[in-house]
Order: C-alpha cells, then sequence, then structure tokens
C-alpha cells in the first residue's frame, strides 16, 4: 500500500513561537515497520511554515496515498486541526481510508466515529503493530473485527475490539529515521535535534496524568542497544541534541545506569534533556556523576505544586522536601532544573498564590515553567473536576498554556496576573539572571540564554492572546463539555498476552 503520514500544524505556543521543530515521533515510530512490511511510505511534516490546509492537500495528491495515518503528541488541542485537515483530503481523495491515533483518539473514539464520518478506524494505544496488522486487513479487505487494539464504524455505529496488549520488547520496532531530513529539525537553538524514548510509561498515581493509562505499564529499552542507537545518530546524522520523550526514564536505577555507562563508552558528545522525578534524583545521588558524563544538561522535574495538600489531592506522591533536594543535587553536578508549576488544581486565593511563590523561591530552580490544570475525561482527576465551569471551548487551547477553567476566587485577568508574576520573578531575580549571563559552564550558559530568548517572545503572545481570546462567563460544566468520565476505560492496552477469544459484541 502507498501510506501518508501528515504531522499536522499545532496551534500551540510552543510549536509556532520557537524557530526550532522536533521530529514526530510517534508517526516515525509507526513508519518504521510500515516500511519494513514493504510498504511505500511517506511523510508530510506540515509543522514546517506552518503549511496550510490547501498546502498539506497537495502533497498528499501528489503522492497518492491508499491510506493517511494521522497522529499528534498535542493530542487534545490538535484533534481540531486533525479533523480539518482529514476532512479536506477525503473531499480530495475521495476512496483514501483515513487512520488516526494517539492519545485523544484512543478515548474518544465514540465521539469521532460518530461525528467525523471521514475516519476509516482509529488506533488505540501504542501503534507500531496494531498499525501492521490494520494496514495489511484493509489492502486484503479483510474483517477488521479480528485486529485487536482499534475501534471502527460499521452498520451499527462505532464499534470497538479488545485491548491489544502492551509491547513488551520496544526493541522489536524501529523509528522510520529515513523518512526525515534530519537537517531540517533542531532544538536548543539551532541545534540538529531528535525525539527519543528509552522508556514507555510510568509506575506513578498521578491522578492528572493523562499519560499514564495511556501506555499502561512501564517498560524499558534495551539500555545498550539504545545508547548505540543514539551513538548512531550522531555519527551518521550528526545529531547534537537527544529530547528524551519519556514520562519517567529513571524508573529503574539498575537500567539507567546500564545505559548511562553505555552511553559514556560510546564517546559522543550529545546533549540530553527529557523530564524525570524529583524523586528518583535524590534515590540517584550516587551517580549524577555519570549522567552528567552522558550528556546531561537539562532535566524538568515534575513538581506540578509547592502545596502539600495540594500534592495530596492530585496523589503526586512527592514532597516538598525531597523536590528542592533534587534541584540542589543537580546544580551540584551542572545539570539545569526546570520546575514546572501548574496553576489549577484547588481553587487558588491570592494567598495560596504568593505562599506558592514563595516556596519557589526557596526551591531555587534554574527555570521555571507554568501551566494551566486541563482535565481529560480518562483521568480521575477529571472526576474531581466534572463540576467546575470552562471558560474556554475552543479546544485548540486545551494545550496547558491557556485558561480553561473558571477559579472561584478570582477572574482570569488575576490569575493570568499571578501566572505572569510567578514567572518574571522566578526567572528575573538576580541570582537567575546571574546564571543566565555569567554561569561558567558555556554550554549551560547558552541553554539558559536560549529559554529566556523563547520566553520573551512567548509573554507578548500569551498576553495578546489572552485579551484577544473569548472567554465565557457562565460556560458548561467540564463534564457537560466533554462527557461523562471515563477513567474506568484509563487502561489503554492489556498487560496480559493476547487472548485467542474475539470480542465482537458492539460498543455501547
Amino acid at each position: 500500500m502507498r501510506i501518508l503520514l501528515v504531522n499536522v500544524p499545532h496551534p500551540a505556543i510552543g510549536s509556532r513561537i520557537p524557530d526550532d521543530h522536533l521530529p514526530p515521533l510517534g508517526l516515525l515510530s509507526i513508519g518504521g515497520p510500515l516500511i519494513d512490511d514493504g510498504h511505500d511510505v511517506g511523510l508530510v511534516d506540515a509543522e514546517f511554515g506552518p503549511m496550510p490546509v490547501e498546502a498539506i492537500v497537495a502533497e498528499a495528491s501528489r503522492f497518492a496515498p491508499d491510506a493517511v495515518l494521522f497522529g499528534h503528541s498535542g493530542s487534545t488541542s490538535g484533534h481540531p486541526v486533525i479533523a480539518e485537515v482529514a476532512q479536506a483530503i477525503v473531499k480530495a481523495l475521495p476512496n483514501v481510508r483515513i487512520v488516526y491515533g494517539g492519545v485523544f483518539p484512543t478515548y474518544h473514539w465514540r465521539d469521532i466515529l460518530r461525528e467525523e464520518r471521514y475516519v476509516t478506524a482509529i488506533v488505540r494505544g501504542e501503534g507500531e503493530e496494531t498499525a501492521r496488522r490494520l494496514m495489511r486487513a484493509l489492502e486484503a479487505g479483510e474483517d477488521l473485527r479480528i485486529i485487536n487494539g482499534i475501534a471502527f464504524r460499521d452498520d451499527y455505529g462505532p464499534r470497538v475490539t479488545p485491548p491489544a496488549p502492551v509491547i513488551r520488547d520496544l526493541d522489536a520496532y524501529r523509528v522510520g529515521w529515513e523518512l526525515i531530513d534530519h537537517a531540517r529539525y533542531s532544538y536548543w537553538g539551532g541545534l540538529r535535534a531528535v525525539v527519543v524514548q528509552f522508556s514507555r510509561g510510568c509506575p506513578h498515581l498521578c491522578n492528572y496524568c493523562g499519560q499514564r493509562g495511556f501506555w499502561t505499564r512501564w517498560r524499558h529499552r534495551d539500555p545498550v542497544r539504545f545508547a548505540k542507537e543514539l551513538a548512531r545518530l550522531h555519527r551518521e546524522h550528526g545529531v547534537k541534541v537527544i529530547n528524551f520523550a519519556d514520562e519517567n526514564p529513571t524508573v529503574s536505577k539498575k537500567a539507567w545506569r546500564a545505559f548511562l555507562e553505555a552511553l559514556i563508552v560510546e564517546d559522543v558528545d550529545l546533549i540530553l534533556v527529557g523530564s524525570t522525578r524529583a524523586d528518583d534524583i535524590v534515590r540517584d545521588a550516587d551517580i549524577l556523576h555519570l549522567y552528567k558524563k552522558a550528556g546531561w544538561q537539562r532535566f524538568l522535574l515534575g513538581m506540578e505544586n509547592t502545596d502539600e495538600k495540594t500534592l495530596e489531592l492530585i496523589r503526586k506522591g512527592a514532597t516538598t522536601t525531597i523536590d528542592r533536594e533534587a534541584i540542589r543535587l543537580m546544580r551540584q553536578h551542572g545539570i539545569l532544573s526546570m520546575a514546572t508549576w501548574v496553576v489549577g488544581f484547588e481553587e487558588e486565593t491570592d494567598r495560596d498564590h504568593w505562599r506558592g511563590l514563595r516556596q519557589l523561591l526557596s526551591y531555587d530552580p534554574d527555570q521555571i515553567q507554568m501551566l494551566y490544570v486541563t482535565p481529560h475525561r480518562w483521568t480521575p482527576y477529571f472526576r474531581l473536576a466534572a463540576e467546575r465551569r470552562v471558560i474556554q471551548t475552543d479546544r485548540r487551547l486545551w494545550d496547558y498554556k491557556h485558561q480553561v477553567l473558571a477559579t472561584r476566587h478570582m477572574p482570569p485577568w488575576r490569575v493570568l496576573l499571578w501566572f505572569k508574576f510567578t514567572e518574571m520573578v522566578l526567572q528575573c531575580r538576580p541570582k537567575a539572571l546571574l546564571r543566565v549571563l555569567l554561569h561558567r559552564d558555556a554550554g549551560l550558559r547558552h541553554a539558559m540564554r536560549w529559554y529566556t530568548q523563547m520566553g520573551r517572545r512567548v509573554w507578548p503572545h500569551e498576553i495578546l492572546g489572552f485579551l484577544r481570546d473569548k472567554r465565557l462567563k457562565h460556560g458548561p460544566t467540564v463534564q457537560e463539555f466533554w462527557g461523562a468520565p471515563q477513567d474506568m476505560e484509563e487502561e489503554s492496552m492489556s498487560s496480559h498476552r493476547p487472548e485467542r477469544r474475539v470480542d465482537t459484541s458492539r460498543a455501547a
């Protein structure tokens, strides 16, 4: 089959403001196995430009695909864009099959299949094996009910098959790097870059996380093979920056240490950035020198909040003491810390914001990333937020960078003021400015200056966007807007080996 992968342009600030773009890892991970199966696979990355819908349709028409596959890492806010592009492609190519994968369609398959008639099938959960089987079935005209891990439409309406099993051996499927020109992709201020995954999933129970249930259980790649792949990307394609997409790559100290040691043996000059938990940093105090030697320059620490009651509410499983110690240890070993702080888990007052700011100052992180809480209906947190009022009904703005929920004790403009004031204080305090200007490590100095430049560009964009965006004073509740909670369906895949029995029952 001729299969076209389409990465649509995303409206989020993080996609539009930087000059850098990262490869669409999810689509490339599907592309590799499909190429190995003998399919003719192409990629349209519409983030560059960004490409207007008409140009994407023109590219698709030139390729003349039998099937077009969509997916996006910014899943919820990316869906309206995917829907628009997919509909336009079907109008131009009426016989093309549209296949859609990712986090949002995995859980919203009923809505999508009811409302978007042009979608042929939805891949639920991991796609490497499921997409292979689906493409074979579509090519041969086989009954889709025999394929686990998909949703599709028949004469009775939307139908779902049993969950596919999680991929136990992540090294069994390769990333289709040949689909991209590495020279086009950069990060960290123009350095050639890729996105990778050492592991999938997270064993922790944070109830707001939209990723945990999607991956179902934590697994990791072979540490030595993974290190060799990164080294090959550097030597053959000039890749300098490795951006880890893992939710929590450091879960297993044994596996993580094996990876660090294997990468050190490869002796390649790489910059590694990613996310982890503060308690893993504290646990690994005795091997943080290996982190640095392997190339780690920055970790985003998912702190989410500085209030112990809020951390308990969201089941973060962390403490403010551990967070502070993790930042201290990272600075001691020459690794930048980026602390996330999320507004909106509780209906804060001015006093709450002031207390949070003081706590963040005591942490003394190198960088700060401010976000707004954004509930997803497949997470347990959705039930806690179900009766809160929605002030933003444009789903393209449900991207963690826009206020979407009303706050009882203050209007949206005051929430924004605290949001921006906290950013300004953390990034502009004398200690932070001195690090940006005079840090003794040239690489870290470059990284902090690049992030500061991005912040200066994002600031006016966010403020003007707030003034321009329409918000409701008396909007629907979260449940009225999105539908009933789906936390009972949170685990998208089966942890068990695949069963032989096929469930062909019709979806409710």
